[in-house]
């Protein structure tokens, strides 16, 4: 893909790219856009390349997760003292959404954070990024089989969680 392509597939897909960078992060802000920069800078020098064996969106997305888990190390090591790396905050609330929509998306975000990494993760690829559970899959960089497991046993927890009636 030419790099102008390239620039326009990334600033398309940045709204949802920057959000799945936040739901790997588990919502902190300076961490997803310093892992999305890295992200970006590495496709844009050809570092990392679009092989066409999925779409761009599910590619993107599975580069974002793998520098996500790269910094995740970072940090690990930068705690014990073996490397220097920091961290941030979380994002700003919009100012056009109702409270009760803010209450019921932290109720949602509690309820989230409450599940293992991978049931979360494939919960949002397909409820908020509209992705198929096998294009989550290949996102995570696990099996079909995996996913949906993933995928089933984290809508019934957050049915648990939340009850029927904030599910709807």
């Amino acid at each position: 893909m030419a790099p102008p392509d390239l620039e326009q597939q990334i600033a398309a897909l940045h709204p949802a790219s920057f959000a799945w960078a936040l739901a790997c992060t588990r919502w902190n802000a300076a961490e997803a856009e310093e892992v999305l920069q890295s992200v970006y800078l590495s496709i844009l020098e050809g570092r990392s390349r679009f092989d066409g064996r999925s779409t761009f969106k599910t590619w993107l997305f599975s580069v974002v997760g793998v520098s996500v888990e790269k910094a995740r190390r970072r940090h690990w090591l930068a705690a014990r003292g073996l490397w220097r790396f920091g961290a941030g905050s979380e994002p700003d609330p919009d100012p056009h959404t109702s409270l009760a929509s803010r209450q019921r998306s932290d109720r949602v975000r509690r309820a989230l954070g409450q599940l293992p990494a991978r049931q979360r993760e494939v919960l949002d690829l397909v409820f908020f990024h509209e992705m198929s559970v096998e294009d989550a899959a290949s996102v995570m960089g696990v099996g079909l089989g995996t996913a949906r497991t993933h995928y089933h046993r984290g809508k019934l927890r957050l049915l648990e969680l939340l009850g029927p009636e904030e599910l709807r």
